[in-house]
């Protein structure tokens, strides 16, 4: 799955539930909290870690890549 960026950055937490795999902010925080994120192939525990250009994230058996906006 691809996500386009709007601004420089996406948080962790915002990613999850922009993409609606979590219910709430509340889920977002114990699903990364609890090691069930990766971004880069790194499990992840920083609650708002920004997500760049180029960057992956996997979560209950779905990879994200984050992409740039479209010029």
């Amino acid at each position: 799955m691809d996500f386009q960026l709007k601004s420089e950055f996406i948080e962790l937490d915002n990613l999850l539930k922009t993409l609606e795999l979590v219910a709430s902010g509340a889920e977002a925080k114990q699903s990364i909290q609890s090691g069930a994120v990766k971004v880069n192939g790194q499990v992840e525990s920083r609650i708002r870690r920004k997500l760049r250009l180029g960057d992956s994230v996997e979560f209950q058996e779905q990879r994200i890549n984050i992409l740039s906006t479209p010029s």
